[in-house]
């Protein structure tokens, strides 16, 4: 199946249903009173969260859902049935957007979580309800209202305890790959991955985290550069970061510019984000001659001035993998007990999510906005933009 994180959709409400304008008229009953019912209300879009679900492919073949519109009223004081309610499956971490006024409507982060995303129409009155002393056979009636219609972008995030970043041939498939189940692609040239993917790391029967390998980054991947911003986001879920540095490229670059290229890239994409925690995982050690990789490793930490915790692994023959792992899922442990006790560190992480969410979005509208005065400008040229390159190794 192919993934797709990203998809724009139109949801209309129903329309709620028209009064009726009805007397009574009866054997023996010449001048019965009103007696039209009340519409229906119309039908409303909900949006509920299915774990089911890992793409977005479905709202790329059908884009217009509709609720069902309510039924107008009828004579002897019946009222018209209601529209029925419409529910559309969305993936657990989808994000809702509002694409006219940019609005973060809702985050999907539960599965069975409803979200409304379009309210249906209210039902019209029937004229039963405007008869007075001084009006007994009124002949006013009000229409049902529209239902609401919106344009909604959904932005799927996976949902991953831990995310590990880099370059493009970092290594990260090889580690997901020796310590998961999950077996994405690997081979020996960049960009091997081209969508995410998640693998749960089992320690025990009641020890497991997810950890999600997104495509390797380059420099602008905060403009868009490389599909940066479309990896760049499933990031935002993630409570740590692995930023994965191959320690003897192939291509002779150097790891610590290379290092700090993706640390700009964080920090230009959403500040919150380059705050999270984040370890150093020094990968390909076993490619350095006995003696040198030690010696390699400490002057790339030096050089980056790096304070946070530091691994050193080869994940291909699994070398110092499992040491990785069993820190991260401690570290896991205890920031989750640490939610459960202290509500203030619960509040202070539903916060730093929030802020990295609306970053998120800001920063993919900027990038928008300026696609499409690209695509406005008649001096554009087309046929050098946005064209697909195929890589054949």
């Amino acid at each position: 199946m192919q993934f797709v994180d990203e998809a724009s959709i139109i949801v209309e409400a129903g329309k709620g249903g028209n009064g009726c304008l009805s007397f009574r008229r009866e054997k023996y009953v010449p001048k019965g009173g009103p007696d039209g019912g009340d519409g229906g209300h119309g039908g409303s879009v909900y949006l509920i969260g299915d774990d089911a679900l890992n793409t977005l492919i479905d709202f790329k073949y059908q884009r217009f859902y509709k609720a069902q519109n309510g039924q107008p009223g009828q004579g002897r004081q019946m009222s018209g049935k209601t529209g029925d309610d419409l529910h559309v499956k969305v993936p657990v971490g989808t994000t809702v957007i509002d694409e006219d006024t940019l609005e973060v409507i809702a985050d999907v982060t539960e599965a069975g979580q409803v979200v409304l995303v379009a309210q249906g129409g209210r039902r019209g009155l029937g004229n039963i309800h405007f008869k007075s002393s001084t009006n007994r056979a009124p002949r006013k009636t009000t229409p049902g209202t529209e239902g609401e219609r919106r344009s909604l972008r959904f932005e799927m995030k996976v949902m991953a305890d831990v995310g590990l970043l880099g370059m493009p041939n970092a290594g990260k498939s090889t580690l997901i790959r020796s310590v998961s189940a999950a077996k994405p692609k690997v081979a020996d040239y960049p960009f091997t991955t081209l969508v995410p993917n998640l693998g749960v790391v089992q320690l025990g029967r009641h020890e497991h985290f997810v950890m999600a390998d997104v495509p390797g980054l380059i420099a602008g991947a905060a403009e868009g550069a490389g599909l940066g911003l479309r990896f760049l986001k499933h990031l935002t879920r993630a409570r740590l970061l692995l930023h994965v540095v191959d320690v003897a490229p192939v291509d002779d670059s150097d790891p610590v510019e290379s290092a700090e290229a993706i640390t700009r890239e964080l920090a230009q994409f959403s500040p919150a984000l380059a705050d999270r925690p984040r370890w150093l995982v020094l990968n390909k050690l076993d490619l350095l001659p006995e003696g040198e990789s030690e010696e390699r490793a400490a002057r790339i930490i030096e050089r980056l001035g790096w304070q946070g915790p530091v691994y050193r692994i080869s994940a291909i023959r699994g070398e110092g993998t499992d040491a990785l792992v069993q820190a991260v899922q401690r570290w896991l442990t205890e920031q989750r007990r640490m939610e459960n006790e202290d509500e203030q560190v619960a509040e202070q992480e539903r916060a730093v999510r929030r802020r990295m969410e609306e970053e998120s979005v800001t920063r993919t509208e900027a990038h928008l906005g300026r696609k499409r005065r690209r695509d406005d400008d008649d001096d554009f040229n087309d046929d050098d933009y946005d064209v697909d390159v195929e890589y054949v190794p």
